[in-house]
């Protein structure tokens, strides 16, 4: 061996590191996933699974299969935008459509804000008792605090990443305790439209398949400094995971739903009502560890919620794409504090204000979901990373299911 030259031990790559090096590109995705697994996402699932049983399991799979080539699209464009995702829109399709989406995506996640906040408070007061409201206004001043940090962004990224396998290790060890029917939990994969659950489906897809957390994702993908080089494990480590871990627990939610029907004959149409029933098969220990995971994903979604808002309000108006921007903390307090104002005024649910966030979501998801198509697909700009034709095959198909939600949601609305 000649003096100096390396040991074959010291030439061998160290898979270890390289693991340790993948796993650390955990974050955007695992965001997005958050923002999209709130109250909305876990009441539909537990309808789904009290009226339906396990029938409704494919819609799930098919929604996260549409997510997950949306985030995937919009991770590219993180890795490929010079400055940000609205920036680059409004230098490819002009300024005007780069400001409607931002803005829209501000005015949902204002109205989300009131059902993470109830929802927070909700699942909180299960676990520990105690007022709902005192709850939520604790969550509140929680996320606050979060906000003021220097780097906003991997302060949420590391709380939500804890949070998202808190609330994976819950719906698992949920699941397991309730003894679901397993087979018939399988063939719930094949899809079937039971009769009178045509809306719940589109409910079911419209809060699985979430385009305003698949275009936050490039935010993320950006403010991690991602490059095509890491686009491969970015993919295993986050996008992947990041968008399969809430669909997956979203499942799990349906089958406990199903379990707990299947088990005592009692049909829980809300996720106070779940947990309830739970407890007599479960007892208060497995109950309990339902609702720490309900608590966890009306929290997360709260974290996650309040950050992109600001964040792209923000880069709407030019202030900077980033969530420690002055001008993205005021606006994220704002619709932390819109939600809880509107929770305590208001302490029956807040129907008249769900209506106004689906109308919204009607108006700008399918927006949304244009442009990440149109721009994933720009030349110029993506260069290697550009849509392959199967992907625009998967991704038109997404958005022709959600065009559809919206015919739909807007003819419920006028009719």
């Amino acid at each position: 061996m000649v003096a100096g030259s390396p040991s074959p031990q010291q030439s061998r790559p160290r898979p270890r590191r390289s693991w340790v090096r993948t796993l650390a590109m955990a974050g955007p995705a695992f965001i997005a996933g958050a923002w999209q697994f709130g109250p909305g996402n876990l009441a539909s699932a537990v309808q789904a699974g009290s009226a339906y049983s396990y029938s409704l399991i494919w819609v799930i799979a098919l929604s996260t299969t549409f997510m997950l080539v949306y985030a995937d699209m919009s991770v590219r464009l993180g890795i490929r935008t010079p400055v940000s995702m609205i920036s680059s829109v409004k230098d490819v399709l002009g300024r005007r459509v780069g400001v409607a989406a931002g803005a829209g995506v501000f005015l949902i996640t204002l109205c989300f804000s009131v059902g993470n906040a109830v929802g927070s408070g909700l699942g909180l007061s299960m676990v520990f008792g105690g007022s709902p409201l005192l709850w939520s206004a604790i969550c509140t001043a929680f996320v606050g605090l979060i906000l003021l940090f220097r780097n906003v962004y991997r302060t949420v990224e590391r709380v939500l990443l804890v949070i998202v396998a808190l609330m994976a290790a819950t719906f698992v060890l949920s699941a397991v305790i309730a003894e679901p029917d397993w087979y018939q939990a399988l063939s719930g994969a094949v899809p079937t439209i039971p009769a009178g659950g045509q809306l719940l489906i589109v409910a079911l897809v419209g809060t699985n398949f979430s385009l305003n957390a698949a275009f936050f994702t490039a935010y993320g993908t950006h403010e991690r400094e991602r490059s095509a080089a890491d686009y491969r494990r970015t993919t295993i480590a986050d996008t992947i995971p990041g968008i399969v871990a809430p669909g997956i627990m979203t499942c799990l939610v349906i089958i406990v739903a199903a379990a707990v029907l299947g088990r005592t004959g009692t049909e829980a149409t809300t996720l106070t009502g779940l947990a309830k029933v739970f407890e007599p098969i479960a007892g208060p220990v497995g109950s309990t560890i339902f609702a720490l995971g309900l608590s966890g994903a009306a929290f997360s979604s709260m974290v996650a919620n309040a950050t992109a808002g600001g964040t792209m309000l923000s880069d709407a108006l030019d202030k900077g794409p980033s969530p420690s921007t002055p001008t993205a903390k005021l606006t994220s307090a704002a619709i932390l504090t819109f939600g809880l104002a509107i929770t305590l005024l208001f302490t029956k649910s807040p129907v008249q204000l769900i209506i106004v966030a689906q109308a919204l979501t009607v108006l700008i998801a399918p927006l949304l979901g244009v442009l990440l198509l149109v721009m994933s697909n720009n030349r110029d700009l993506m260069g290697t990373l550009r849509n392959t034709w199967w992907k625009n095959a998967i991704a038109a198909a997404g958005l022709v299911a959600i065009l559809s939600l919206s015919a739909l949601l807007l003819y419920e609305l006028l009719s």
